[in-house]
């Protein structure tokens, strides 16, 4: 009897799904493609936001309310990497939308690193400018201000 290796979702298919998930405002679509002890990272964050969110529940916290506060209607300027580690990828790509409470545009340039291990992310760094983002909310900005998951 032969047996076959489980065949999972790629880096690049889990981040593209991971886009869709966000257009369609599907938040628990999203928080489901990661693994239940994945890690989301934000490395150049503003004071008072968490650097590091450690475990899906913690990650479904921060972006529970998101849709409330950002509408995205696009991606744009989508362009993978691929790194040495098979299960990395870089992206760079811009969110386009519009602020909720401001109805002011959204245009948000962003560089992500995603690691992924069997169809599910274990790891996210999410650079992204917080200054233009406060700009576009004109004051501090709502998401993950309240997060109550584990933070470090």
């Amino acid at each position: 009897m032969t047996t076959h290796p489980a065949t999972h979702a790629s880096p690049t298919e889990v981040f593209s799904r991971s886009l869709d998930l966000l257009l369609a405002k599907d938040i628990d679509g999203w928080v489901a493609l990661w693994a239940p002890d994945g890690v989301l990272e934000f490395p150049f964050v503003l004071p008072g936001a968490p650097h590091r969110l450690v475990g899906r529940d913690a990650v479904r916290s921060y972006m529970a309310d998101y849709p409330d506060h950002i509408d995205l209607r696009s991606f744009e300027d989508l362009s993978v990497h691929r790194t040495e580690d098979p299960g990395t990828i870089v992206v760079e790509l811009r969110g386009i939308g519009r602020v909720v409470a401001t109805g002011r545009p959204f245009d948000m340039p962003y560089i992500q690193v995603v690691t992924v291990h069997e169809g599910r992310i274990t790891r996210f760094r999410d650079y992204w400018n917080g200054t233009l983002a406060a700009d576009a909310f004109d004051g501090p900005i709502p998401v993950g201000a309240t997060h109550s998951g584990e933070a470090r």
